[in-house]
């Protein structure tokens, strides 16, 4: 692998620093306080009303961005985007996180929704729901996880039965990110009760305005509600709606979490800016009177020796979408190691922290609600468990265990 970025590379950062320098000062949101990577997810407004006018600011944004080419800069041409490769999306993140600079808003969008389309949706499909991605005129939810199917997600109840040239979908899905403003989302039914669980799924595009869909906010430990239940009462899904091959929406699933577990090179970004702040506030114990005890310099250590693997791990996994198109099981190996790291890296921020951490200042405040937050990220897009299963199968070759050991 080169790790040595080339001039066309070069060139395009160039473009979007010197865009950047200029845009980036009256960006919406608010940035770190002490100059961290903008994270979305750590800005959230708790009071409904504040977030969304952040969301529609945030929109804003993203408008901004689109128009200047700089959303989905991996997306065709002939869809909006620049036709760059997955390193310039990488150095995208790169430069909006040193520019203090929002994220977009319709991260499920650009990077989910958008690739499951190019890779498996209809031309109609592809005319109708892409061009109002990027400029985030559009925003979508992603409606798989349930309450009896989370890890187990081959599992899911919702169901989708003909009608004519429809069908009438009914379930209830937990954990949608945003879906309280999307205008769409990608939802996965079972459409053939009688098949093998993983064979008789489909993936189709529900109207989130439509009657019967019913979408409450759910209130998480830090204050906020980003989570939202999706309730689906009998919801008219026109069959043109549906992506792919009725009963195959299993398969093309997997490119949509291949995307959400391993070609976003958002985590990085983010504990690379959180490395930072461990070493910074590291030099700040450390110039106490008490010092900075050897568990804690061997903590920050072992932060910068886990991030410059993730990061390895992050261009391996680009490298193969640049050659194969396709992330395949390397993405649970960038979603097993980012979750788990980031787990003891905020568990070493509190740390550095002590007492300031539940003392109310800005800086401590944002670090402990990131905390509280990312005690989720062994759960969220794929258990470590189901990733570990992966990388054993796929990446491993190993056999699957049987199922009668599973029961026992």
């Amino acid at each position: 692998m080169n790790f040595d970025w080339g001039p066309e590379h070069d060139a395009f950062r160039r473009e979007l620093r010197a865009w950047l320098d200029e845009h980036a000062t009256t960006t919406p949101g608010r940035p770190a306080a002490d100059g961290g990577a903008y994270d979305l997810a750590a800005s959230i407004d708790t009071d409904p009303a504040g977030l969304a006018a952040e969301v529609e600011s945030l929109r804003d944004w993203q408008r901004q961005l689109a128009a200047a080419g700089f959303v989905g800069v991996h997306w065709p041409v002939a869809h909006g985007g620049r036709g760059l490769g997955w390193l310039d999306n990488f150095i995208l993140q790169e430069e909006l996180a040193r520019a203090h600079a929002p994220e977009i808003v319709n991260r499920i969008g650009v990077n989910l929704v958008g690739p499951t389309l190019l890779a498996h949706g209809s031309d109609d499909q592809k005319r109708r729901w892409l061009p109002g991605i990027l400029p985030a005129d559009e925003l979508w939810a992603q409606l798989f996880s349930e309450p009896n199917a989370g890890s187990d997600l081959a599992a899911l109840e919702t169901t989708a039965i003909h009608d004519g040239e429809n069908y009438v979908v009914s379930g209830q899905k937990v954990w949608s990110s945003y879906a309280q403003f999307a205008r769409w989302g990608i939802c996965l039914a079972r459409t053939d009760p009688g098949a093998r669980k993983q064979a008789g799924i489909t993936m189709l595009v529900v109207d989130m305005q439509a009657p019967g869909v019913d979408v409450r906010p759910l209130r998480q430990m830090t204050g906020e509600s980003e989570f939202n239940e999706v309730f689906l009462d009998e919801v008219i899904v026109p069959k043109a709606w549906r992506i792919g091959t009725e009963n195959e929406g299993w398969q093309i699933a997997s490119t949509t979490l291949g995307h959400e577990r391993g070609t976003s090179p958002r985590q990085l970004v983010v504990h690379m800016m959180l490395l930072d702040e461990l070493k910074r506030l590291a030099a700040v114990a450390h110039k106490g009177n008490a010092g900075l005890p050897a568990s804690l310099r061997q903590a920050v250590a072992q932060a910068e020796i886990e991030v410059t693997i993730f990061r390895l791990h992050n261009f391996r996994t680009l490298s193969a979408l640049e050659h194969d198109g396709s992330p395949g099981p390397g993405s649970s190996v960038v979603k097993l190691f980012w979750s788990e790291m980031s787990r003891r890296m905020h568990e070493t921020a509190t740390e550095l922290l002590g007492p300031h951490a539940i003392a109310g200042e800005a800086v401590s405040s944002r670090l402990v609600r990131n905390y509280l937050y990312y005690r989720a990220a062994t759960i969220f897009a794929g258990t470590s468990e189901i990733q570990r299963n992966v990388i054993a199968e796929r990446a491993l070759g190993l056999p699957r265990e049987p199922v009668a050991a599973n029961r026992a």
